[in-house]
């Protein structure tokens, strides 16, 4: 009894001055955490400040592919300048340089009968053969004096008086060889004719639509050598532009996909000149004019500063994608962003870094 008399007042006095410490201690103000770096100082009197990100000139091409597959070389790193149509990486070509071989071969063979259907209109167009000609000639020369000695012939018996003298038919005979010889004649003259009139026009017409034929399936051919030529240089992606290799995401036998991704095969952009794009919330988007000054400090460093040139304003405020990390920060901001350009900064500046950006604003009216 007398133990629980003493024990149980010792407890709940303990249990009081534990309560009256802990409520002491969370009343203390919390010392702010010291930052890392002191923070940037405007160097104007009415500044604008705002979040800028670092970009290339010619912004940051996500480079993609026209067709997925297989890639077999990656011809670049990080950091590699490359001129435009230089080549990035390439795909598993294999299926189509036989598809251009194949239609090259159909080149060839349509070629092929272009030129004898050439050859064959150029034959036509060139008869009669001078060759030709005196054979026949002499043909008709050899027709003409045989009829005039068959002629002779029968005007001898025909003269006899004496009936008795020549048979009826061999009188018969000579005037039936007469006429066969005449128009043996006629027929070697008219074949003479023939062939100094040379081609006829509806052959001429027959051959030249052939050879406009052959030449429309060369054009064909040529058409599908190219297109196959296309599909195959189409495998290779090359620089779209002059610039700099920001960053690679595919590997030699890794799958590259068409169409837009989530992760770019590779970053690209032309870095001799620099941009850094500027959030300025819409608060403040009043007081931005085009050309205003504007300085950016480097993060972690604010004694490293450089001056920026206006390159111009987008004038579409979209949402605020690029985040600070400041507490208090809104995400549900909109902003109108501001394009500024730098050039060989006395300090090392890498596209996707984050600088401190002041803008002189206009004064109020």
């Amino acid at each position: 009894m007398v133990i629980r008399n003493i024990i149980i007042p010792v407890v709940a006095a303990a249990g009081v001055a534990f309560a009256v410490y802990t409520a002491k201690s969370s009343n203390r103000p919390v010392e702010p955490a010291q930052p890392v770096a002191p923070p940037a100082k405007s160097p104007y009197e009415q500044p604008i400040a705002g979040a800028g990100l670092v970009e290339s000139s010619t912004q940051n091409i996500a480079i993609g592919t026209n067709l997925p597959g297989i890639v077999t070389k990656v011809f670049v790193k990080g950091g590699d300048k490359a001129k435009a149509g230089d080549p990035l990486f390439t795909l598993d070509d294999r299926s189509q340089r036989a598809e251009v071989l194949v239609r090259e071969s159909s080149l060839l063979v349509a070629r092929a009968a272009e030129m004898i259907a050439a050859e064959n209109l150029g034959k036509l167009r060139a008869l009669p053969r001078k060759e030709e000609l005196p054979p026949m000639e002499a043909r008709v020369s050899e027709m003409e004096a045989m009829l005039s000695d068959l002629r002779a012939q029968l005007g001898n018996i025909e003269s006899v008086t004496d009936a008795r003298a020549v048979a009826r038919e061999d009188i018969d005979k000579r005037r039936f060889a007469v006429q066969a010889a005449q128009a043996r004649l006629v027929e070697s003259k008219t074949q003479l004719e023939l062939m100094r009139a040379g081609a006829w026009k509806p052959d001429l017409a027959i051959q030249q639509s052939q050879v406009d034929s052959a030449k429309a399936q060369v054009q064909a051919a040529m058409a599908q050598v190219e297109s196959a030529r296309t599909d195959l240089d189409r495998l290779t992606v090359k620089a779209p532009v002059d610039g700099t290799v920001l960053q690679v995401n595919i590997r030699a036998g890794e799958f590259a996909q068409a169409g837009p991704l989530t992760t770019p095969l590779m970053l690209f952009g032309n870095t001799d000149v620099l941009h850094v794009r500027v959030d300025i919330d819409e608060n403040d988007a009043w007081k931005i004019k085009p050309g205003a000054k504007a300085s950016a400090n480097l993060r972690g460093n604010s004694a490293l500063r450089t001056e920026l040139t206006f390159v111009r304003i987008e004038p579409f405020v979209v949402p605020k994608r690029s985040l600070t990390g400041d507490s208090s920060e809104r995400v549900d901001t909109r902003v109108l962003q501001v394009l500024y350009a730098f050039k060989d900064p006395a300090f090392a500046v890498y596209v996707g870094q984050q600088m401190d950006i002041y803008v002189e604003g206009a004064q109020a009216k």
